[in-house]
């Protein structure tokens, strides 16, 4: 993964020390860990949070004894507030919305108090997807055009509404928006009916190519100049690229920017379920690969990355016993 450096020293020692955790931890978990049913927010169907989050309960199911993770969809705002009020204890959350939620800033109401990180998964890409012939080379010449932004309360909303803004448009500039998920944005655009969609997900975006399939698209650039404006929007969006022929009839570089995909917990989980659970997710993250491609070669430094967000008890406990946190 490009997107962290994992410490080049020690590796052989920490691995050592990573086999010991797991061994002990997977003990732990299952001796130790309070039985309960956990509610887990992931995301819509389309994307790549709805398969990760089926994992990643499978883990729970296979190494927690009598404790389940029950799989909900969500978006990523939405999951945050969620596991804020409660009404979820674990959740797969978008860095930015995350940092938002502990700052107080709007789309959340007053600082969260109960959002606590377990670990960093995977770089997230946005992706401005538009029919080749549409005419649209920059987001500016959206004016007057249909659009499928994803549903209200998901990142990938939240961050179109901001891309729209440093080009100075919004909403009520454009001809339609709709407030769909994935599949039924892919349906639209195919269909004629929407010139354009956003989404927030992996690369190669399963959505992106099923439009490709139907519809020749192209994918357009942000560039620097809009990037670093949308940092005043939330400072977390970081530049990502989509390397040339990542999609059908794309061959140019695509430059624009993301977050991180992390997993959170509220703060009110046992720490044996949360250091379980970390266990497990690191002795068997091949797994995980399987489901997203984005997880292949994560290491367990990646997963340890702090994102401005406070560490879960059992979080921050389980990476220091990994030699990865000072």
């Amino acid at each position: 993964m490009t997107a962290h450096n994992a410490p080049a020293a020690g590796r052989p020692a920490r691995a050592r020390l990573t086999a010991l955790a797991v061994s002990l931890a997977l003990a732990a978990g299952a001796a130790g860990a309070q039985a309960a049913d956990y509610r887990f927010m992931t995301g819509p169907q389309g994307g790549s949070w709805y398969p990760l989050g089926g994992a990643i309960s499978n883990l729970a199911r296979d190494t927690l004894a009598d404790s389940r993770l029950r799989v909900m969809p969500g978006g990523g705002i939405t999951n945050v507030m969620a596991v804020e009020a409660g009404k979820a204890q674990f959740a797969l959350s978008n860095v930015t919305a995350a940092v938002d939620a502990i700052a107080g800033r709007p789309p959340f109401d007053g600082a969260a108090a109960n959002i606590r990180h377990l670990a960093t998964l995977y770089p997230q890409v946005f992706q401005f997807v538009v029919a080749a012939d549409s005419g649209i080379q920059t987001v500016a010449d959206m004016r007057g055009r249909a659009i499928a932004v994803g549903p209200r309360g998901h990142t990938g909303e939240q961050a179109s509404r901001h891309v729209l803004d440093v080009y100075g448009l919004g909403y009520d500039d454009l001809s339609s928006v709709n407030h769909v998920g994935y599949t039924d944005a892919v349906s639209l655009i195919k269909d004629g009916h929407i010139d354009a969609f956003t989404v927030i997900t992996t690369i190669p975006a399963g959505a992106v190519m099923d439009t490709a399939a139907g519809r020749p698209i192209r994918v357009l650039s942000i560039p620097a100049d809009k990037l670093e404006a949308l940092k005043a929007h939330n400072p977390q969006y970081v530049p990502r690229t989509i390397p040339a022929n990542t999609y059908p009839e794309q061959t140019e570089e695509v430059t624009t920017f993301g977050t991180f995909t992390h997993l959170i917990a509220r703060a009110d989980v046992p720490d044996d379920v949360v250091y379980g659970l970390l266990a497990a997710l690191i002795a068997r993250r091949a797994d995980l690969a399987a489901i997203v491609k984005a997880m292949d070669g994560v290491t367990p430094a990646d997963l340890a990355t702090p994102v401005g967000v406070p560490f879960h008890p059992g979080a921050e406990r389980f990476w220091r016993d990994q030699g990865l946190l000072n």
